[in-house]
């Protein structure tokens, strides 16, 4: 017996014809449930090379819709795979209108994956799945459930053995000290509104900081339990000591956004600052050796001269820095303002 066989002998996995009366606290959320929740969600599942598995993924992604009578959409994105991950997805969902499968011609990350998808349909919530099925498609009403309750973004908080917890737990420790969001799992099974992602500007990578940058534009976040099943098939497109590196970069990236791309004053006008503090200082050590000590140490005045000239520069560019970030606040209100009439109109 395999590890998946395993799983669905102790009742974790429905058969894969959709044969299970489903999960007792998923049945218990679907009942929950209203008509506009039913169907005004979007799964968006990014896949690269996951033809092992993908079928598999549709297949019970449809089984999951039918058994807790749910009507929304499935945007399978083939983020550039090389193994017919697209055609397998739409065979597996041949006669599923929910479904619509997307390709990108060359690979270019989750993030983008992900971006793609939710330009591709126009349901209010979105809800991340990833094509691996290490997640349950039985999950889905229940973060559904949680979203009906009022909040703008719901994580899920992996239960169960993985291989990079450690690195995880690192990464997670940090973010949520550093950005103070009341969720301890960034980066797994999660649903939204639409309005949280939309005015997000996600750079490569950066689906990882969602959460991180929503919860920071006042989005409210909570988090469930998921559990997390071995791999199917396939190795995970995320491992390496260079992704560890590059995530932590990227975390740097974020934390300097968000402090001071709306507060830039506070670092150029505190480094300027203390550079022009630092000149006086070193101005009047070489004043006390000239004139007091009768000593003569030129170096020093240039060292006053370099101090004074980039503390200043540093005031200034903090200076034309705020005038910028407050035509951005001006752009944003512009911008939600013509979103709130033109939906108004639209009512």
């Amino acid at each position: 017996m395999d590890g998946l066989d395993a799983v669905r002998a102790e009742g974790g996995i429905p058969g894969e014809d959709g044969g299970s009366g489903g999960h007792p606290d998923a049945v218990a959320a679907a009942a929950t449930l209203g008509d506009r929740a039913r169907w005004d969600f979007a799964v968006l599942v990014p896949a690269l090379d996951e033809a092992e598995v993908i079928m598999d993924t549709v297949r019970e992604l449809r089984a999951a819709f039918d058994r807790y009578d749910l009507h929304g959409a499935v945007v399978v994105v083939d983020d550039g795979s090389s193994d017919g991950t697209a055609r397998r997805a739409r065979e597996a969902g041949e006669g599923w209108e929910a479904l619509t499968v997307v390709e990108h011609g060359a690979n270019r990350g989750k993030t983008e994956a992900l971006l793609t998808a939710a330009a591709h349909t126009d349901r209010d919530v979105l809800v991340v799945f990833d094509a691996d099925l290490q997640h349950l498609p039985d999950e889905i009403p229940r973060f559904l459930a949680r979203i009906q309750e009022g909040w703008d973004v719901v994580t899920g908080r992996k239960v169960g053995a993985y291989d990079k917890r450690a690195v995880s737990s690192v990464y997670n420790a940090l973010s949520r000290r550093i950005f103070n969001v009341p969720v301890s799992d960034l980066n797994s099974m999660k649903a939204f509104r639409r309005d949280a992602l939309e005015g997000l500007h996600l750079r490569h990578d950066w689906h990882r900081f969602f959460v991180v940058l929503a919860h920071a534009r006042g989005s409210s976040v909570t988090e469930i339990d998921v559990e997390l099943l071995p791999r199917r098939a396939g190795v995970s497109k995320y491992q390496g000591p260079f992704r560890v590196v590059l995530g932590f970069l990227d975390l740097l990236s974020v934390w300097f956004l968000l402090w001071f791309s709306r507060k830039p004053l506070l670092l150029f006008g505190s480094a300027g600052g203390v550079m022009v503090g630092l000149g006086l200082v070193v101005g009047a050590v070489a004043f006390w050796l000239r004139f007091v000590m009768g000593l003569g140490f030129r170096p020093l005045l240039y060292l006053v001269i370099v101090l004074e000239t980039v503390g200043f520069l540093l005031l200034g560019f903090g200076l034309v820095a705020e005038m910028i970030a407050q035509l951005r606040e001006e752009t944003e209100a512009l911008r939600r303002d013509l979103a709130r009439l033109g939906g108004g109109g639209a009512t």
